[in-house]
């Protein structure tokens, strides 16, 4: 199998309990599939949002020494450090696109994940800021908020440059809102990245970046984290006080 024609897995649907307003689409870890995240969000106390949890081609995994898992992306080691898979970050991003562009215009789209789905999620922000994707075709989507747990931002390195270039591109930068969320304790997705992803956003023109930090957290999520997670996107998708 070449690389670019990897197929994506089962995609899961939480329908909203309420009027639906949002639609959000949220990304596994490593390993993980769509299955779990919709168990995981079903519970959260959100009615005015519907969440599609798709769920990562099967890939070899060099990290893994080749071994074939749920992966949105190759990578090599899991940092900022590591060489990007370009193609497998546009077929992620772009799958993930497609999954919103059928929503309807009222409809406020956002994407959120956790680990490598946080990795993905802030990718897409990125693609959103700049317009387009590392490859070049424009991106479609009008993002509202991006929240990426536990995870990292790729294509770090020469994001600053892709931005500063366009007045609109920086306009869009700082027009979107981002919670990033990691435990101290991770030792899977070291803090530091985490840190240094912010960081890495900020610099590059994204304005509106929070970043909180968990003691004793680990490479999992917590409910106190969720429940910061569930008041972001009440905030920022503007869904208080409706039914």
């Amino acid at each position: 199998m070449t690389r670019g024609t990897f197929e994506f897995g089962k995609t899961y649907v939480v329908r909203p309990k309420g009027k639906h307003q949002a639609t959000i689409i949220w990304l596994h870890g490593l390993g993980d599939n769509g299955l779990s995240s919709s168990q995981l969000l079903e519970s959260l106390p959100l009615p005015n949002i519907k969440w599609i949890c798709p769920t990562a081609p099967t890939r070899p995994v060099a990290i893994l020494g080749g071994f074939p898992c749920t992966a949105w992306f190759d990578v090599g080691e899991l940092s900022e450090d590591g060489p990007d898979d370009w193609e497998g970050l546009d077929a992620s991003a772009t799958h993930i696109a497609n999954l919103l562009s059928t929503e309807p215009a009222d409809v406020k789209v956002a994407i959120g994940g956790f680990s490598m789905g946080a990795a993905i999620a802030l990718y897409s922000a990125t693609c959103f800021a700049i317009g387009r994707y590392g490859n070049g075709i424009p991106y479609p989507l009008n993002l509202r908020t991006v929240v990426g747990l536990s995870g990292w931002l790729p294509g770090s390195r020469s994001l600053r440059n892709k931005i500063e270039v366009s007045h609109e591109a920086r306009r869009r930068a700082t027009s979107l809102p981002i919670l990033l969320c990691h435990g101290i304790s991770d030792d899977v997705i070291l803090y530091k990245y985490g840190e240094k992803s912010a960081q890495s956003l900020c610099s590059s023109g994204f304005r509106y970046v929070a970043f909180k930090s968990y003691d004793g957290l680990g490479h999992y999520t917590i409910p106190r984290e969720m429940d910061e997670v569930c008041t972001w996107l009440s905030s920022k998708l503007g869904l208080e006080g409706s039914s």
